[in-house]
């Protein structure tokens, strides 16, 4: 009788310790593949990055806003970018170069815009690459021309030139001049829009300006929103589910071409006290080309004509004729 009770207990025992083994194996293996499970369900899809532009537009502004976009377009973790615009434009050359580099973005990636309380003229020719353009309801869009100030040159018979145009170009060339930018400006709102615009390229040209209610009812924008819907559709147009937010901060910079404060270095401004991104090049005078709404030094720089049956004018879309 001790025989099979000694052979039974051994059997019990040496089936507890491979119950024993298989458990201690199973929780090994559960411990061993548990953190790939979480940390591919708990992370982020991706990141949406926001890039601010909240002041006039010259050269240094437009330079620190193209950096940021540089680097989106280049940060493998960044997916899609949403820039809030919050500008009145400012030169025309700075203005250019923000379209395009947003326009370069827009190829690689999804790029969304959202307008604050501003987003016309060189603030809106920003905007036009974008995949899509959320304002506010009060928000004011449009201007979409150039104005520009002529300022004449010393007489010819007062200079020794090799040519004719060495001493200056003259107010008509400088009109020439300013309709080829309104064009461009125009050009270019009709490549990126023209399917959803409402508006003639002659009312276009007329660069009279619009609530956000209405700039989304004639094709300027797309749907009324603000910023957290701008971010949440350039995370769909980037299918992300799951997405992180990081702002690109930099240091506050705001153009002194509405007369507002500037942090630009006293070796960069000129005899006006203007850094130096158009008109007064320290002793030489250039005319100044703006793509702005607004005022400079008081001046009117708004077009307040309403469109008309009638051909649009050549002169300066948002200013009337240079002075």
């Amino acid at each position: 009788m001790a025989r099979p009770l000694t052979t039974l207990r051994d059997m019990l025992g040496t089936i507890a310790q491979s119950y024993v083994t298989i458990v201690v194996v199973a929780l090994l293996v559960g411990a061993a593949f548990a953190p790939i499970a979480w940390g591919t369900t708990s992370g982020p899809d991706g990141t949406v990055a926001v890039i601010e532009l909240n002041s006039g537009i010259n050269e240094r502004v437009a330079d620190e806003v193209i950096d940021d976009l540089r680097e989106a377009r280049e940060n493998e973790s960044i997916n899609a970018v949403v820039l809030e615009v919050d500008s009145p434009g400012g030169g025309v050359t700075a203005s250019e170069s923000l379209y395009l580099a947003v326009e370069r973005t827009a190829e690689e990636m999804p790029v969304v815009t959202s307008i604050q309380s501003v987003g016309a003229s060189g603030g809106y020719y920003m905007s036009v690459p974008s995949d899509e353009i959320y304002v506010n309801p009060s928000s004011t869009v449009g201007s979409v021309g150039v104005r520009a100030t002529y300022i004449d040159p010393p007489t010819r018979d007062e200079q020794i030139t090799t040519g004719p145009d060495k001493a200056g170009g003259t107010k008509e060339q400088v009109k020439q001049q300013v309709e080829q930018m309104k064009q461009m400006f125009v050009g270019s709102v009709m490549e990126h829009r023209g399917d959803e615009l409402e508006l003639s390229e002659t009312e276009l040209s007329y660069a009279k300006t619009y609530t956000g209610v209405e700039s989304v009812e004639n094709g300027l924008t797309d749907e009324v929103g603000d910023t957290e819907v701008a971010i949440g559709a350039a995370a769909d147009m980037a299918g992300l589910n799951d997405y992180e937010t990081v702002e690109m901060d930099r240091d506050a910079m705001v153009s002194p071409l509405l007369g507002m404060e500037s942090t630009a270095d006293d070796s960069e401004r000129g005899p006006d006290g203007h850094p130096q991104t158009y008109g007064d090049y320290g002793s030489v005078n250039t005319p100044a080309f703006l793509a702005v709404w607004g005022t400079v030094d008081g001046e009117t720089v708004i077009e307040t004509s309403r469109p008309s049956e009638t051909p649009a004018p050549t002169t300066p879309a948002t200013g009337g004729e240079a002075p």
